[in-house]
């Protein structure tokens, strides 16, 4: 009998946990060793169970699942793992590849997908679903938003006014223009609004 490929689920909504030890229960060559409600808690239960594989859901309170996946990857850079997540945008898809992940998978995907992917990754390759690919490939020649760019975003779409924002930043109100007039143009955007329902949709922000 061939040694079973060991998982740990990393997710902190209990239902999806579930439902991902219900379908990986049926199978022969896979085992589900440990599940974690948190961050932190994946990177305690990763030292103590070395998985093969780890399923990590991006948006989670506190540390979320891309810094934990760098913590890992720091301690045990052989560590494979398969992000979880509802959104389908590339900037967020781009992230977790350079963060570490081997695998994407939308939470949708998961009952037709999952086990193969498992495998997939547990083998040494990559897994990415034809639509995320297309998306990334979409995208792939676009200029990224520079991180100031992001957080200006993030205040935006909190409704917060330029000379707010200049002010939390400790800039002038000019400079955020600026970056405003950047944004516009990289994301190919009409307005402040649409700017924002496009870096949503991308993942350049939270939805």
């Amino acid at each position: 009998m061939t040694r079973k490929i060991t998982v740990i689920c990393v997710d902190d909504h209990p239902v999806l946990r579930m439902g991902i030890a219900a379908i990986i229960a049926g199978e022969q060559d896979i085992e589900l060793v440990a599940e974690a409600a948190s961050a932190q808690d994946a990177i305690e239960l990763f030292r103590i169970h070395r998985p093969d594989v780890t399923l990590m859901d991006l948006q989670m309170p506190g540390m979320n699942g891309i810094e934990a996946m760098l913590e890992i990857r720091e301690e045990f850079p052989q560590a494979r793992f398969i992000v979880l997540t509802t959104y389908q945008g590339d900037a967020q898809a781009l992230r977790a590849l350079k963060a570490g992940a081997s695998g994407y998978l939308l939470k949708s995907m998961l009952r037709k997908e999952l086990m193969n992917a498992i495998r997939t990754v547990h083998a040494g390759r990559r897994c990415i679903p034809p639509e995320i690919a297309a998306e990334l490939a979409e995208h792939v020649t676009d200029d990224a938003l520079s991180d100031r760019e992001t957080e200006v975003l993030r205040r935006v779409a909190m409704g917060t006014p330029n000379k707010i924002i200049a002010v939390h930043l400790n800039v002038s109100e000019a400079t955020v223009k600026g970056h405003m007039k950047s944004i516009l143009s990289k994301l190919g955007a009409n307005d402040r609004t649409h700017a924002v329902t496009i870096a949503m949709k991308r993942g350049f922000i939270d939805g």
